[in-house]
């Protein structure tokens, strides 16, 4: 059994197409990023495996509860913990009256810890709480209960970077206690740094299934190479060299294909310096956007995930 499994997962809403037949699911213990810019569909997957909407085809099972049968999903929802985009607490409240209440319905045996990593003002009203520290307070009550499945959407928006890494390093200790972690994510780099595997979603249709890894290696090589003579025309006939641009006798250039093949190819030019580097993730997100007109739109909503 997988804690995640969509086959043919469908929801439209009229004429509007949601998500369009995923099929895909996610292991035990890994941390799976959801990635696609705003409208890509991401939220509304999410509400499909909690049950918050039903599909209009096909179906999930979020560990083993079909999504469309009410009372097992329930049941399955107490082993899972869930950080939605737009965090509804009531501003009234203080941060501690939410958790109380969270941990009355599930349980909350991992609450002191997380509060001391997080560090929400528990004390005060969340009427006062800057958009950080309520990502903050949902952060402990998504995990508090210690849930076997933790699904959560745009998890570090508002966080500031020291509480992002520090969300980063959480993700990755969870993964090694076997938690299995799904995120949705348009910060790029946040999914490089702690994903296992990657699904991209364009326009409610899954374009890409991959690890990271996989993923890096299907946009090539970023070679930086200066040489002690021109060696323009000889790269540029190398197989697999494209993108090339030259300044004097600095190349600059995506190469698809291994490390050592590359170093054999380039041993009989009078080489004075090096540098080869694994491409932007940004650049392998675009490989599946493209800058057509009709994704001209997805494509501007990005973020590189700089902060």
């Amino acid at each position: 059994m997988h804690p995640i499994e969509a086959s043919g997962l469908t929801k439209t809403y009229g004429s509007v197409l949601g998500v369009d037949s995923l099929s895909f699911h996610v292991e035990s213990g890994e941390v799976f990023g959801f990635l696609g810019p705003n409208g890509a569909g991401k939220t509304t997957f999410i509400r499909l495996l909690l049950g918050l909407i039903s599909p209009t085809s096909g179906t999930a099972a979020v560990l083993g509860a079909d999504v469309r049968e009410e009372a097992a999903l329930i049941e399955a929802k107490r082993r899972v913990g869930y950080l939605p985009a737009n965090l509804g607490f009531d501003p009234g409240a203080t941060g501690e009256d939410v958790l109380d209440y969270h941990g009355a319905v599930k349980g909350d045996s991992r609450r002191q810890d997380l509060l001391a990593m997080f560090s929400p003002p528990i004390d005060r009203p969340i009427r006062e709480y800057s958009t950080g520290n309520k990502q903050m307070l949902g952060l402990v009550q998504a995990f508090m209960h210690d849930p076997d499945l933790v699904i959560m959407d745009e998890p570090t928006s508002g966080l500031d970077p020291l509480k992002q890494e520090r969300f980063h390093e959480f993700i990755r200790a969870e993964r090694d206690r076997g938690t299995t972690v799904f995120f949705s994510s348009h910060v790029l780099s946040e999914v490089r740094r702690v994903c296992d595997r990657v699904g991209i979603l364009r326009e409610g249709s899954l374009v890409a299934l991959e690890d990271i890894d996989t993923l890096l290696a299907q946009g090539g090589k970023r070679v930086h190479l200066r040489a002690s003579e021109d060696v323009h025309d000889r790269v540029r006939s190398l197989d697999g060299v494209f993108d090339l641009d030259t300044v004097g006798h600095e190349l600059h250039f995506t190469y698809a294909g291994g490390y050592n093949e590359l170093l054999k190819r380039l041993a009989s030019f009078e080489i004075l310096d090096i540098e080869i580097t694994e491409p932007p993730l940004e650049d392998v997100f675009m490989h599946y956007y493209g800058d057509d007109t009709e994704t001209d739109d997805h494509a501007t909503k990005l973020e590189a995930g700089d902060a």
